[in-house]
This record gives C-alpha cells, structure tokens and sequence, in this order.
C-alpha cells in the first residue's frame, strides 16, 4: 500500500475468505452507459441473430459490457459506452437492413445517458431472494431498473439505471441493506417551534443509544424555520442546527422546501412536518410520489377535503414508502396505530367516544364557583396548554378535525362540513383580536357558570367530547357521570374510548398526556424510528 507502507498487504489465495453472512463482497459501477435495444417478433427461435448483432459490433471495435434477453427472445438490450452509441446503431442498422425492410425486425434503439452498476459476492450463490431483496429495496427509494442481468455463477447481478439514480443507487446499497451494519434514515425537519425544537433534543440525546444498540443512524439532512432552509446531504450537527439555519440565504418557501429535499434525492429520506402551514401540507403527495417518507404532526392533510386524505393514503401504498400522522390525535398517544391495527385484524369501528382536546379539558377542571371561564382560558394560556390564540382551541376546530381523522382511519368517510356542532362559547365571540375576545367573553361566564352548577348538582361534570356512532360525528359539551370513564379525567389528558365488533361490552380505553410539545415531539419521533422497522 503506497499510501500506508508499514501495512502487511494483501494476501492472494485461490481459496475464500472466511465467509461473512452479508450476501455480496462489493459494488461497482460505469457512469458512462448507453443501452441499445435490438427487437422484434423476427428474432424468436432465429439461430445466429444475437451472434451476428455481437459479430457486427466486435468487427468494428465496440465493446459490450453487459447483455440482457427477454425470455420470448423478441429483444435484446445490451449496454455500450454513450460515445459507441451512435457507431454502434450505424452497424447494427446496416447488419439487418434486409429484416428492418422486410419488418421481422421493427426497432434498433438507444437509450443514453444511464449508469451500470453490479453487485457481486461468493454468497448470493444459491442465497434464495438477494436479487429481490436488492430490487425491492431500489423500488421503496424510487429507483427504477430499466433491464438486468444475472450471471449463472449467481456471483453477479448488473443492472442499468438513470445516470442521475447512481449515487442514490449506491448509497442505498451499501448504507442501508448489504455491506453495512447500520441503517440510515435522512431526516428533512420542516418547522422550529415548541414541537420541533424537541424533536430534535430528543434525537440528539437518543442518536448514540440508537446506533450503538439497533444500528440505526439518525442522520438531519436539512431543516427549515418559517424564514430560512438549508440542507446538505453531508449531515447537519444538531448540537449547531440553530447557527446554521440562521447563516442559510435560502428563503423558507414551500417551492424552495420541496425543491431541497427532491433535488438531493437521497436515500431513505423523510419529510417531518412540525408545522401547522397549509402550504406545507400541500407538499406532501409529490413528496410521496418522489418516495419520500412523511411523517407529519400537520393535521391539515389527515383531516382536509376526503378525496385528497384517500390521495395521499393511495400514493403511499404505490410507491412503498410511509405517511405517519400519529400525533394528529392525542399527541404521543398510541390511538390511530391502535385503530389500525383493529382495522387490519378484521375488526370494525362501531362507536368512538373521546376527549380530544388538552385545553378544553384543562379548562373544564379549572372552572369551578371561584374561577370563571375567561380564568380559566387565561390560565391555559399562561401554562402553555392553549394556542397563542385561544379561540382557536374553544372553537372546537382542533378537535373536528382530530374526530374526522380518526372516523376516516375507521373507514367512515367524513369531511369536516359532515360533523355537527355544538359550540364551547357563542361564534360571534371569534370576531377581532384576542383582546377583542376577552372584552366580550366575561359576558358569557354566568352562562358557562350556570350550565356547571346545573351539572355539579347532579353530580355531573362538563367535558368536551368528540364522538363518532356509526358514520354520524358530533362534538360539543356534555355533562357525564361518575360511572363514565371521563369524569374524573384530569389536567390536559386525553382519552378515546374505541367500541368494536370485538370490544362491545367493554369499550378499550386509551389514556394519557394528550398536548405538549415533549410528547407531541415524541409521537412524532416514534413514527420516524417505524419507518426503519427496528425492534
């Protein structure tokens, strides 16, 4: 070794290595390739056809570096360097002048610009699947063979993609199925704020723990704020994101995003949404359709217009890759997964009965003879359980848009306009500023007061609750008893009650946090890490 003289070298043998259990030994690659394609019904069961096409072509000094056949023997694709291409349709055209003329054979093409790539290994001898294994895994990250070839030896399998797919194609190799250890997931996190400054605390403080023990790489390719975006498919250092975002001239618009994630074409990549921008949800399906993976805390898409939610869902499945939206519902609670799986089972969603809505719950506990509602609107605000806005959250808007996605992973198809409302506070109170809001809502404190005590009385207590009962979805305030699971839900929590087909009696209950941004953070990060599929 010139560059390590003290090395031991290399040893020479004509006996193997020890043999590891990775199927192939290493890959090689021509970024310089043009396919020509010789076809037509005239070629089947000719002798002699495919020794005159490489007896032409060897005459003339081109050289053929890989060969395939189609098994009805009406074409054959054999690749050359894209310099040879235009010499080499001259010869072959001249060659078979008389079949062109006569129509036995209808085409003599070429298809430049591409690349070759082969990987090659004593183990894929016999090794049942390498050569789906291999394909598939090209497929999931959009990379598109366009003919192949396998040896009989089954020590080698070549095979032509686009000349832009290559690096994509090696890396994707090599990183993430054959010759290494650890699996790599490009991360693009789109939005900094409360969600996504956590998201990328918990990935930091959870990479090494990730690596070492699953041999998963969490690697941050690009990130963007509401003004700046940056992305390097060399990796961003977490501990700096914040420095080096603010030193990126690129402007954080939804064309510029989707350009930067697409344009790298990298391997494995997912999108993460952190926002709550409409724009940004409208990136998702040629994102999906680009195979990237999303992972979205945005509700906008799960619970937009029906037909588009199908698009996206339909997108997904046909290209292989993941749309995750767990945290749409319950923040890091495991409710949609949960759905899916009785789905998939063969279950069927009779009645979901949920409190969604972290504030509104926190609210309902606070109100009491002493604290009127506007208190307690305020004080959800100041612990940060409310938006910056609150009539966002009294509205109930948050919460339709939680039951219609939750009703449309149970297979009811539901917009937004199906669900029937009934209003925490009077609609006219949403008009103006927040300011505006809190100078006309005291007048509503006695109402809410009044429908309180009228409950306590009873021994009730007020929740907002969001239910579906078979297709039909309402939310609204409802007094409950002691007997049902929502009477004594405290502070923020959320809980769904799913009745099925199965769990009629007994309803299952999921329960838990349901708002703040270190569990919506960690819903968000559960989704990321199953796309990796690692136990």
């Amino acid at each position: 070794n010139t560059f390590n003289p003290d090395a031991p070298g290399t040893w020479i043998s004509d006996e193997p290595a020890a043999s590891e259990d990775k199927p192939i030994k290493g890959i090689s690659s021509i970024n310089d390739t043009c396919l020509i394609t010789v076809k037509g019904l005239g070629m089947v069961g000719v002798i002699g056809i495919n020794s005159r096409i490489f007896n032409a072509l060897a005459h003339d000094g081109i050289s053929v570096f890989m060969v395939s056949q189609a098994a009805s023997e009406n074409n054959t694709s054999f690749a050359v360097r894209n310099a040879d291409a235009t010499h080499a349709l001259k010869v072959l055209r001249e060659e078979f002048a008389p079949e062109l003329s006569a129509g036995s054979l209808t085409e003599i093409s070429s298809q430049p610009d591409l690349a070759t790539v082969a990987i090659v290994g004593e183990n894929m001898k016999h090794a049942v699947g390498t050569a789906g294994r291999l394909f598939n895994t090209l497929g999931r990250n959009g990379i598109s063979v366009i003919a192949c070839a396998q040896g009989a030896s089954e020590t080698n399998i070549s095979f032509v993609i686009d000349s832009c797919n290559l690096r994509k194609a090696l890396n994707v190799i090599h990183d993430s199925f054959f010759l290494s250890d650890t699996q790599v997931l490009n991360l693009f996190v789109v939005g900094t704020g409360k969600v996504g400054r956590k998201l990328l605390e918990q990935i930091h403080a959870q990479q090494d723990n990730l690596l070492n023990k699953k041999s998963l790489s969490l690697r941050l390719v690009g990130i963007a704020n509401s003004r700046q975006c940056y992305f390097t498919r060399y990796g961003i250092d977490i501990d700096s994101w914040e420095e080096i975002l603010s030193r990126s001239e690129l402007p954080a618009t939804p064309q510029n995003i989707l350009d930067g994630v697409i344009k790298m074409n990298i391997f494995n990549s997912v999108f993460v949404d952190c926002t709550a921008n409409e724009d940004i949800a409208k990136l998702y399906l040629p994102l999906l359709s680009n195979n990237i993976n999303v992972v979205a805390a945005n509700k906008i898409a799960a619970s937009g217009a029906y037909d588009e939610y199908v698009a996206l869902k339909r997108m997904a499945r046909k290209k292989g890759v993941k749309f995750l939206f767990e945290t749409n519902v319950g923040a890091g609670l495991p409710v949609i997964n949960t759905i899916n799986s009785l789905i998939n089972s063969g279950d069927r969603i009779l009645r979901i009965e949920a409190v969604l809505s972290g504030t509104l719950n926190y609210i309902c506990n606070a109100v009491s003879g002493t604290i009127p509602l506007t208190q307690a609107i305020e004080m959800a605000m100041k612990e940060g359980y409310s938006e910056p806005d609150p009539r966002i959250d009294l509205s109930g808007k948050d919460v339709v848009r939680k039951i219609v996605i939750l009703a449309r992973e149970a297979e009811y198809k539901i917009e937004q306009a199906d669900v029937v409302r009934n209003e925490f506070i009077p609609h006219k109170c949403f008009n103006g500023t927040v300011e505006d809001f809190f100078k006309t809502a005291g007048a509503f404190n006695a109402d809410f007061e009044a429908k309180r005590r009228d409950a306590e009385g009873k021994g009730l207590k007020l929740r907002y609750v969001a239910c579906l009962n078979e297709g039909h979805v309402s939310v609204g305030v409802q007094a409950v008893g002691q007997e049902h699971p929502f009477y004594n839900l405290a502070g923020s929590n959320n809980v769904v009650l799913i009745t099925t087909e199965r769990y009629n009696e007994y309803p299952m209950a999921i329960k838990g946090y349901g708002a703040g941004a270190s569990v919506t953070a960690a819903g968000v990060f559960s989704d990321i890490i199953s796309i990796a599929n690692i136990r």
